[in-house]
């Protein structure tokens, strides 16, 4: 069994975060990484959020709402033929 999970290190002991398939005493091996904050390429994401912020607001729902309705048929139609394989 392969598990990733949170776990949190209280007075020398490694807690898991919610509860393991495991039997009592049982041996397993454990790699500890830092949370993925740390490893976020925070160049690119100050890019991203530049990005973001040069958009503008995002549409409303009913934006959005109308813009779908401009496009002709029906999805469940086409569904169904691309699982027809037409």
């Amino acid at each position: 069994m392969t598990k990733v999970l949170q776990a949190v290190y209280e007075n020398g002991v490694l807690r898991p975060l919610e509860p393991l398939p495991l039997k009592e005493h049982q041996q397993v091996t454990v790699t500890v990484c830092e949370p993925a904050e740390q490893w976020l390429d925070h160049e690119y994401m100050d890019v991203v959020r530049k990005g973001v912020a040069m958009m503008g607001p995002a549409p409303s729902l009913e934006e959005v709402r109308q813009s779908l309705a401009k496009i002709p048929g029906r999805l469940s139609d086409d569904i169904r033929l691309e699982r027809e394989g037409r």
